[in-house]
């Protein structure tokens, strides 16, 4: 049994955590801007299905990316240095978050990117804590990511892709812009076949929130990013 979240209590201890579901920690709550900063800090996460309550998760191990290890296959920085996409920050975050929810994903077949959800960060996107970053080809976006920067530690929430390569690129963008801010770390949740190949990796959980607690204390200012940040030539 899982504890539930009355509105305003504080989450549990992370080590009360079930080992399967690997990391679920509690249930309830709400999704205010409050609530989810304060789960972030802390490194859990809301994930939950349409019909559920909220559903809280502090998985161990943690995948993770750092931005500095991000791999770029050939056939990727061929894509890259193509010019083939157009890539922004923070241009249309809803438009990014809707298509995250509505394009389909092999496997799966719902979406836990529910209303609510899409409404609670785009209010953090409004305070300038969430962010998008998005591919663009002849003026459509194909492609995308969003995801949470608190400090100097971004939190990678969910992707999509309508072209061929279009949310690799993505990624690859967020990466080396990450990096040429000094965030020290990407948080990908949870282990897949897909991260991997990017470099991500699995950290045990005490070590990733060591790493967490540094991160997210550094200074930092909510805000936009600039539209144009990640769109500089590939070489």
């Amino acid at each position: 049994m899982i504890p539930w979240l009355e509105r305003g209590a504080a989450f549990p201890p992370l080590e009360r955590a079930l080992r399967e579901p690997n990391g679920l920690l509690c249930a309830g709550g709400d999704l205010s801007p409050t609530r989810l900063l304060t789960a972030y800090q802390y490194g859990i996460f809301p994930w939950f299905s349409p019909g559920e309550p909220i559903l809280w998760w502090s998985p161990d191990p943690r995948m993770v990316l750092l931005p500095a290890e991000f791999r770029i296959s050939r056939s990727l920085r061929r894509c890259l240095r193509s010019g083939r996409f157009q890539v922004r920050l923070d241009s249309d975050f809803v438009a990014v978050i809707r298509a995250c929810a509505e394009v389909p994903r092999a496997g799966q077949g719902g979406t836990w990117i529910t209303p609510a959800m899409q409404e609670a960060y785009w209010k953090l996107f409004q305070l300038g804590i969430a962010h998008s970053v998005e591919t663009w080809r002849d003026g459509q976006l194909v492609g995308g990511l969003y995801g949470v920067a608190i400090g100097r530690m971004f939190y990678g929430e969910s992707m999509f892709s309508l072209a061929s390569d279009a949310s690799k690129v993505a990624a690859a963008h967020l990466a080396r812009f990450l990096e040429e801010e000094r965030f020290g770390m990407i948080d990908c949740q949870m282990s897949t076949p897909h991260l991997a190949s990017l470099g991500a990796r699995e950290m045990p959980r005490t070590v990733f929130l060591e790493r967490l607690r540094t991160l997210v204390s550094q200074a930092w200012e909510p805000g936009r990013w600039p539209v144009d940040a990640a769109g500089q030539p590939w070489t």
